[in-house]
Order: structure tokens, then sequence, then C-alpha cells
């Protein structure tokens, strides 16, 4: 049975691809899916230097791995004033 997890994209990431909540089936065997990997899948283009992940509601590394059911955001640079 393949793992899947729910992947988020936030503002302009998301106004880019058109979507903002997908689920997204994880491959079985290694090397384990990353967020690094998840991105080139989504075929999205380059990953943008600052753009931040989260998995699970937590900052986390692009090189981390993902498990099913988690949460993986995407969220590009907010600024405020």
């Amino acid at each position: 049975m393949a793992s899947e997890i729910q992947v988020r994209l936030f503002a302009s990431l998301r106004e880019q691809a058109g979507w903002a909540q997908r689920g997204f089936s994880l491959a079985n065997g290694e090397p384990p899916a990353t967020p690094a990997s998840v991105w080139r899948q989504l075929e999205l283009g380059p990953l943008p230097i600052s753009v931040r992940v989260a998995v699970n509601q937590h900052f986390a590394r692009l090189d981390q791995p993902l498990q099913n059911g988690d949460e993986l955001a995407f969220l590009p640079p907010i600024s405020g004033g």
C-alpha cells in the first residue's frame, strides 16, 4: 500500500501553482522521499532558495525523510510592516 502525505503551498507559491493543497503518494523504497524530492516531482520549477519548509507544522530541512501521513508545507518569505 502506498504512503500518502498532504502537500500545502502558501501565498505566491499557491498562486503560481494554481492549487493550495493536494494529496501526494510517496514511492516506497530507498532513499525515502524528502521535501526536496517531492518539490522536484511536483514539477513546479526550481525551488527558490528563500522558501522555507515545514513538516507537521514544524520547520524542517529539505532533506528530512517524510513518512506516511505527514503534512508538508512550502512557505515563501513573508514581508510585513
